[in-house]
């Protein structure tokens, strides 16, 4: 169950500067006054009434604060404190400064699989951990795969972001509807019962890309994309693997496969000749073999472009919509779109999609 103090935050820790902000709150470096250390501090605003379109359900906060209470590996985000006042719930969690992973593999040369296969290590800790408290991340891309600190001899991967993380029941079945269209495995796709082999598609996406520098499945509109998962319509081509080792094709064909109880776990993803050769043969041809830097810098920086494209289309959607709001003439509807927006203009729900793809087929 998770745990909330009713202690005054700033009792405890110094309120410093903004790191980041989003429609539900603020993100603000913190300093515990018993110690010095530096900590990051979400201050999430909760809804006022129940069925209010403004703040955050107090049961999803709960339900992300048990997980995170849960999971203590140095491969996770980690949660100091929680509290908790009428209007607003602060977290307390690690300060996180390197980045996303794959921000710091782009500025990078060259970089050879053997050094990919460092970061994928410990991403692989990380989700094993997570599977063997029977807990799914279910939003794992890019963007949620971050380094502690940037400049280290090693950097340490951290997994963030459990806001659609689940913790699985014996003898109960659980369905999404909720992802990241690029990066969902098919049975999210069909509705059908999942379990924590949907993060395994997620890790081969991103293993894929990461690779080639180019998404297996992505296509030119969402529905295009759900309609590649589905149909397992996705190739090595030569002009983009060529660098790329037999082995790891192998590791991301076992991670592609739509029968998710066939899928590699991660377990095996640890013991796979790729990750951990068995041989001084399988480890020279893993050594030789490189990441196409060329296309990976190219995937990134439009994955980066496109991010900053959504938060200022979604920015000028609300300032439209506050000018309206002046004048009396917006809908409920006009505020529910917008604040889906302010939310997470990457992850959305499928159903919509999925209705889609239903009728056309």
């Amino acid at each position: 169950m998770a745990v909330f103090k009713l202690d005054n935050v700033e009792d405890l820790y110094e309120i410093g500067d903004v790191l980041g902000s989003g429609h539900f709150g603020q993100v603000r470096e913190v300093r515990e006054r018993l110690t010095g250390t530096l900590w990051a501090g979400k201050f999430l605003k909760l809804q006022r009434s129940v069925g209010s379109r403004f703040g955050l359900e107090r049961k999803s906060v709960e339900q992300e604060v048990e997980i995170l209470q849960s999971l203590q590996h140095q491969n996770v985000m980690a949660l100091k404190d929680v509290f908790e006042s009428r209007a607003e719930v602060v977290l307390i969690v690690e300060l996180i400064r390197g980045g996303e992973l794959f921000d710091f593999i782009a500025e990078k040369e060259n970089l050879m699989e053997s050094e990919a296969i460092d970061f994928l290590k410990q991403i692989l800790q990380g989700v094993c951990y997570m599977h063997s408290k029977q807990i799914g991340h279910f939003d794992l891309k890019p963007e949620n795969i971050m380094l502690l600190v940037k400049h280290a001899p090693s950097p340490d991967i951290k997994i963030i972001d459990f806001g659609m993380a689940h913790r699985f029941i014996q003898g109960v079945e659980y369905r999404s509807m909720g992802g990241t269209p690029q990066y969902i495995a098919p049975e999210i796709i069909n509705f059908e019962p999942l379990s924590t082999a949907a993060d395994m598609w997620s890790i081969g996406v991103i293993t894929y890309i990461l690779l080639s520098g180019l998404s297996p499945f992505q296509g030119e509109t969402d529905e295009e994309t759900l309609k590649n998962i589905v149909a397992m319509s996705y190739v090595f081509e030569p002009h983009y693997f060529s660098q790329t080792s037999s082995m790891a094709k192998d590791f991301i064909q076992k991670l592609l496969t739509k029968d998710q109880r066939e899928r590699m776990t991660a377990e095996d993803c640890l013991i796979h000749p790729w990750i951990k050769p068995l041989t001084k043969t399988q480890m020279a041809r893993r050594n030789r073999s490189s990441i196409n830097m060329k296309y990976f810098k190219r995937f990134n920086a439009k994955r980066k472009w496109k991010m900053s494209y959504n938060m200022v289309s979604a920015c000028n959607r609300l300032y439209k919509l506050k000018l309206v709001c002046k004048t009396g003439a917006v809908d409920k509807q006009d505020l529910r779109e917008c604040e889906s927006d302010q939310e997470d203009t990457e992850t959305k729900t499928v159903s919509l999609l999925r209705r889609r793809l239903s009728s056309s087929s």
